[in-house]
């Protein structure tokens, strides 16, 4: 990819939950797939990798293909073994790249944080892993439920991750602009004395049955 992409830059300014309601509620990898470093944001383009189980040389071949400002997305079924820790971090840093997103485990995790290598990763292991099978890159892949193709947008924070079709990017980026212009003034008239209640259109009193 050539050059910074501006809906990149209008998709770090979102909450992954605005995003993901902005969406039509769609796009939400499972919640098991957590941040290794509380605070930590992300927001970028999927380049895939799909693994065997206990093997990580497709994501080597992975960090390759990405670019500055791309996000790491590995499907390894949801194994758990340290199929990343502080050298591929140092090599995907080296190269710009953004975040891993995987639907597997990680190791080196007081690495990554000293380092602040973005990881959204389903668990922790020392296990070690070989680097035999070649696996695919920029193929589509499911990770954590989701059919993520190369190229399709992602945004991670505290809360998740949701990855967003390249084709419905600039319409849900829109009402996700939207929708958090529209929470930050319900929050203000909150903070000066309104209610939900009378803010979100809700009826005060449960309809009679």
């Amino acid at each position: 990819m050539t050059g910074p992409d501006p809906r990149v830059s209008r998709l770090a300014h979102l909450d992954a939950a605005t995003v993901h309601e902005a969406a039509g509620r769609i796009g939400d990898l499972a919640p098991h797939i957590r941040p290794v470093t509380p605070g930590t944001r992300a927001a970028g383009r999927a380049v895939t990798a799909s693994v065997q189980p206990g093997d990580n040389r497709a994501i080597h071949r992975a960090v390759l293909q990405a670019g500055a400002g791309d996000i790491l997305v590995v499907d390894a079924g949801g194994h758990i073994a340290g199929y990343w820790g502080e050298i591929l971090a140092v090599a995907a840093q080296a190269r710009g790249i953004a975040a891993l997103v995987i639907d597997g485990g990680c190791r080196d995790v007081s690495a990554l944080r000293e380092r602040a290598f973005p990881v959204w990763s389903a668990g922790v292991s020392v296990h070690g892993t070989v680097k035999v099978h070649p696996g695919t890159v920029n193929e589509t892949v499911s990770v954590g439920g989701v059919v993520v193709a190369p190229g399709d947008y992602l945004v991670a924070d505290d809360d998740g991750v949701v990855a967003i079709p390249a084709a419905r990017i600039d319409e849900i980026l829109e009402a996700a602009e939207s929708r958090a212009a529209k929470e930050a003034h319900i929050m203000a008239e909150l903070e000066g004395g309104g209610t939900t209640i009378e803010l979100m259109g809700l009826p005060r009193e449960p309809a009679n049955v």
